[in-house]
C-alpha cells in the first residue's frame, strides 16, 4: 500500500497500435525505450506481438532484457555501442545496432551483429553526414556487420521547411544505401512524422501508442491514455486552520489528508496532484476529506500534468512509474 498503484491498460496500448497501422500502411517498429515510457517494456511487448513488425529501445540492456523475456521480434537499440562489451552483447543477444559512426562500427568488428545505419539530416544528435552512407556500408560488410536498415530522425516535423529538408537528405541517403543494399528498410517517422504524413518502408512510433501526441498535433489521431497512477491516503486531519507543508502555505479552517506520494516518486515538487504547496520527498498534503487506507486516482492525463509544469508528456510518463507497482488490465 505504501507504493503507487500504476494500472495499465494493455488493451488500449494494442488499440492506439491498431489506429498507427491504419494511418501508416507499413509496418511499425514500436518504441519501447524507458520501460516503454515507465508502461513496462515487457508486458508491452507482449501485448504487441503480432502487431508490431520490431521494437525500439534506448540502451543495450534494455534489449537483453526483451530477449530475456522470450520477445523473439528484431530489437534496435538506438544508441550506438560505446564499447566493446556492449557490441558483444548485442551479437550475443541478436539485437541490432546502431552505426552512426566509423567508431561505433569498429566496436560492431567480427561479432556478426545486424546494424541499422542512422543518418544525420539535421537534428545532429547521431548519424553519419548523407555522402558517407555508401563507402560506410562498404566498410561494414568488410568488418562482418550485415547493415539492413537506415533510419533518422525528425527534429522539428510540425515546420514545413525543416520537414522538407530532412526528408531530401533523407532520400539521397537512402538511395544510396539501396544501391548495394536493396531490401533496407528506411524509417524516418516517429508520431511527430507519422502525423505531418511521412512513412518510408516503416514508421518508428513512441508516444502515440501510449495515448498522446506531440504538441501540434493534438487530435490528429484517436489514441487514449493506458497508464493511471493511484496513492494512498497515509492520514486525514479534521478542520485545521493553520498552514500545510513546506512553507506553511497558508489556509482557512478546511480538512486535509496526506497522500503517499512525493518527488522521489517522480513527480515535480513544485506542487499538482491537489497539493498544498510544495510536495514533500515522499508524501503530498492535500486539501479535503479522504479515508485513510484507500488508494485515490492522482495522475491519468500526461499531457495536462505537463502543461501545469512547463514540460511535455514523454518526460512526465517515463519518471511517474519509477517506484510504482504495475499492474495489467487486458
Amino acid at each position: 500500500m505504501q507504493s503507487l498503484l500504476a494500472v495499465v491498460d494493455l488493451e488500449k496500448i494494442r488499440e492506439n497500435a491498431r489506429a498507427v497501422l491504419k494511418r501508416a500502411g507499413r509496418p511499425l517498429i514500436a518504441v519501447v525505450k524507458d520501460d516503454a515510457y515507465g508502461h513496462g517494456a515487457e508486458a508491452v511487448c507482449g501485448a504487441l506481438h503480432g502487431i508490431a513488425a520490431a521494437f525500439a529501445v534506448a540502451t543495450v540492456e534494455e534489449g537483453a532484457r526483451l530477449r530475456t523475456c522470450g520477445v523473439a521480434e528484431p530489437v534496435l537499440v538506438l544508441t550506438p555501442p560505446l564499447c566493446r562489451e556492449e557490441a558483444l552483447r548485442i551479437g550475443a543477444y541478436r539485437l541490432t545496432a546502431t552505426v552512426s559512426s566509423l567508431r561505433a562500427l569498429r566496436f560492431l568488428r567480427g561479432t556478426g551483429a545486424e546494424a541499422h545505419l542512422a543518418v544525420n539530416t539535421g537534428m545532429n544528435r547521431y548519424g553519419v553526414r548523407p555522402e558517407r552512407v555508401r563507402p560506410l556500408i562498404a566498410l561494414a560488410a568488410e568488418s562482418g556487420v550485415s547493415v539492413t536498415g537506415v533510419y533518422s530522425h525528425l527534429y522539428a516535423p510540425d515546420s514545413s521547411d525543416a520537414l522538407a529538408e530532412q526528408t531530401a537528405r533523407f532520400d539521397a541517403a537512402c538511395r544510396a544505401a539501396r544501391e548495394s543494399l536493396p531490401c533496407a528498410v528506411c524509417h524516418l517517422s516517429a508520431t511527430g512524422g507519422l502525423l505531418a504524413g511521412v512513412r518510408c518502408d516503416a514508421v518508428r512510433v513512441g508516444l502515440a501508442l501510449y495515448g498522446y501526441l506531440p504538441a501540434g498535433w493534438e487530435d490528429s489521431l484517436c489514441v487514449k491514455p493506458a497508464l493511471k497512477l493511484y496513492a494512498t491516503v497515509a492520514e486525514t486531519r479534521r478542520r485545521l486552520g493553520s498552514g500545510a507543508g513546506y512553507g506553511r502555505a497558508p489556509q482557512g479552517a478546511r480538512d486535509l489528508y496526506t497522500l503517499r506520494v512525493g518527488y522521489g516518486d517522480g513527480f515535480f515538487r513544485e506542487g499538482g496532484l491537489g497539493a498544498v504547496g510544495k510536495l514533500c520527498m515522499d508524501a503530498a498534503v492535500c486539501c479535503g476529506t479522504a479515508r485513510a487506507g484507500r488508494r485515490k486516482l492522482i495522475f491519468s492525463d500526461a499531457e495536462a500534468y505537463a502543461r501545469e509544469h512547463g514540460t511535455t508528456a514523454y518526460e512526465a510518463l517515463v519518471n511517474v512509474t519509477r517506484r510504482a507497482e504495475i499492474v495489467y488490465r487486458n
